[in-house]
């Protein structure tokens, strides 16, 4: 067998089988994306079930550990699994929420440092699950890759499993050095709105603007520290860390699918990363009880982020990102409309 060369890369098995066929009509995608819409639906009445059952005995055995109303939990886990991978920003869309909640004039139970810990880290585990099962042949591939790097031997899956690693640094450095401040001078309803404005418009251009010829194949090292890097704008609330990487990924040329595909496998270290810090937190406050909240929050998101990254995939390969940047300027004029309007 001829050696890999090291600026060719194979393409992985899984996505040529989940790729439609050429000739598949628009009717036939519309279908399948309309089944995986019912999918989340049949989740949604299930957890509906669940939320009108009666739990007295198990909350007990828990010994208190569900605290957190199932609206609160429903839609913290709807909100991370389904804006975590489509270019639309998750933690711009938990700020607006909680925001536009209070200004409701919803009542929204305090929640204690454990609770709010115990709830980030399930719903970052729910995420996390949903790519590596979505994605679990290139999962695979890069795990082997890197045993079989221990041997000298540089195969697809290492490469892989090399320029994920390289893409991830410069977030790390960034956000261990500078989490705080971001946290506490960012995250406000304004930064939001101009940041969802502001990097849709980035999305169209990159989108109509970039070639469509290159494919994982093509990755380089290089085209890894840009995407990296690019990654450093989505710790402002209302990027949206898939948005920038698939901008800059559409911006050095590559597809479409290929974009999204790279970007979703650059979040494994990235919300592990997140995970592990809100753990580690979480060990730090003393309580390390997992509710039933937790438990469904998990499921949920897990839930929810596999049916987004199925119809943004299957989007991505017949249509533009045009939709979810005109989704973002209108969500964006609304909110600037809510921070000076109201104000005046």
């Amino acid at each position: 067998m001829a050696p890999i060369s090291l600026f060719r890369f194979p393409e992985e098995p899984l996505l040529a089988k989940l790729r439609m066929p050429q000739n598949r009509s628009d009717s036939a995608l519309f279908l399948h994306c309309w089944r995986g819409f019912l999918n989340v639906i049949s989740a949604i009445r299930f957890v509906a079930r669940l939320a009108t059952m009666n739990w007295g005995s198990l909350n007990a055995r828990l010994d208190g550990a569900v605290s957190l109303p199932w609206f609160h939990v429903f839609l913290l886990a709807l909100v991370q699994g389904i804006t975590e991978f489509l270019p639309i920003s998750s933690s711009g869309h938990l700020v607006m929420i909680w925001e536009g909640l209070d200004a409701a004039g919803v009542e929204v139970p305090e929640k204690t440092l454990a609770q709010q810990l115990t709830i980030d880290v399930a719903v970052h585990v729910g995420t996390l699950l949903a790519i590596c099962i979505y994605f679990r042949g290139d999962i695979r591939d890069m795990i082997v890759g890197v045993f079989h790097l221990t041997s000298g031997r540089v195969d697809a899956g290492a490469r892989l499993a090399i320029f994920i690693v390289v893409s991830f640094i410069p977030l790390a450095l960034v956000g261990f050095f500078f989490k705080d401040a971001i946290v506490l001078n960012l995250h406000d309803i304004e930064v939001v709105a101009w940041a969802t404005i502001g990097f849709g418009i980035v999305l169209y251009l990159a989108d109509r603007a970039g070639m469509t010829l290159r494919r994982i194949e093509h990755m380089t090292v290089l085209s890894a520290v840009l995407i990296g890097l690019s990654q450093i704008l989505a710790l402002i609330p209302g990027t949206s860390r898939s948005g920038i990487t698939m901008s800059m990924a559409r911006i050095l040329g590559f597809e479409r699918p290929t974009a999204a595909r790279f970007s979703m496998l650059m979040s494994v270290p990235a919300i592990s990363a997140a995970g592990v810090l809100v753990g580690a937190d979480l060990v730090r406050s003393g309580n390390l009880q997992v509710g039933l909240d937790a438990l469904v929050a998990a499921v949920l998101s897990f839930l929810f982020a596999l049916a987004a990254i199925a119809f943004l995939m299957a989007w991505l390969r017949r249509w533009s990102f045009t939709p979810f940047v005109v989704y973002r300027l209108v969500l964006g004029a609304g909110l600037l409309y809510w921070v000076y309007g109201t104000a005046a």
